[in-house]
């Protein structure tokens, strides 16, 4: 069986209708893509796969560079470091592997031994000193430099499925089984606001890049927009007929996209909540997607 990230290139502009789709993958990763990521230049996209490996793909040719082995199982999230050169993953089974993008080579395992379930989701920091990562119903925040835990974040009810900074690096955001979305305090530990709405677990959380607003994906298939300085919900999209996997703004902030169980990709104009417009081509879950870092390609991974 063959499986594939599809990469959409289209017009910001949420008036025109055109778009190309073109596939990268199609035998490269021997199970379903868990997670997809750009690097900060837009130039290589990496993918993270329940055949435990993770790919590296070349985006002007579609051919991958390298391949990253040392996953003894599945992993479910993949993240650039900021500066683009590491990548780092969560393991089935308890911590983060943090590998050099250069080489292919593990650098570190951090949380080795301590955790025996599995890491949902890793991000850095934006200035890549810090990784925050979500075990089981804690989240987890390591320094880059030493590997060593410098705090945890306690409080939800059920697995934390999705963790996201800010961007000016201050605030954490986690969406879990517990159907809320909580903000924390990233130099306390503190959460410093909860976000009550949806009635079914929260499977991603994504902030704007203006840092006033949060966008939540869940299995209740809705995709809800948070007011950060009243906790409020702002805005609703609704369309998705199954659960919503993955949410992510566009650079500039006027648009978002979400993958779902009803294998569609779809974007939606943020001050309306109007979709504008459907990706359709895989035939399974879809759950990631991300956008290029200019905005004008998004890629998504699937279950096929």
């Amino acid at each position: 069986m063959k499986y594939w990230i599809t990469v959409f290139s289209f017009a910001l502009s949420a008036s025109t209708a055109g778009q190309s789709i073109w596939t990268i993958v199609e035998t490269g990763h021997t199970s379903s893509v868990r997670s997809v990521a750009f690097s900060p230049d837009g130039m290589q996209l990496a993918s993270m796969s329940s055949d435990s490996t993770i790919r590296l793909w070349d985006m002007a040719t579609g051919r991958q560079i390298r391949r990253f082995e040392g996953h003894a199982r599945w992993g479910n999230s993949v993240a650039f470091s900021p500066d683009g050169t590491q990548l780092a993953s969560g393991v089935d089974g308890g911590g983060i592997l943090l590998w050099d993008v250069a080489t292919g080579q593990e650098l570190r395992h951090i949380g080795r031994h301590r955790f025996a379930i599995t890491t949902y989701s890793v991000v850095f920091s934006p200035d890549g000193t810090q990784l925050a990562s979500g075990f089981g119903g804690t989240i987890f925040l390591w320094d880059m430099a030493t590997g060593q835990q410098v705090r945890r974040f306690e409080g939800h009810q059920g697995r934390v499925h999705s963790v996201v900074f800010s961007p000016d690096g201050t605030k954490l955001a986690s969406g879990s089984r517990g159907n809320t979305v909580r903000l924390w305090d990233v130099a306390t530990g503190q959460e410093v606001q909860r976000f009550h709405g949806h009635s079914r677990w929260v499977n991603s959380v994504a902030f704007s890049p203006d840092g006033t607003e949060l966008a939540s994906g869940s299995y209740d298939n809705t995709i809800r927009l948070w007011d950060i300085a009243t906790g409020q919900e702002s805005r609703r999209f609704e369309g998705h007929t199954r659960q919503v996997h993955s949410v992510v703004f566009s650079p500039d902030g006027g648009q978002l996209a979400s993958g779902s169980d009803d294998n569609t990709t779809r974007l939606w104009n943020v001050p309306t909540g109007q979709e504008f417009r459907r990706f359709y081509g895989h035939t399974d879950w879809i759950n990631s997607v991300v956008f290029s870092p200019d905005g004008t390609q998004l890629a998504s991974g699937s279950d096929d």
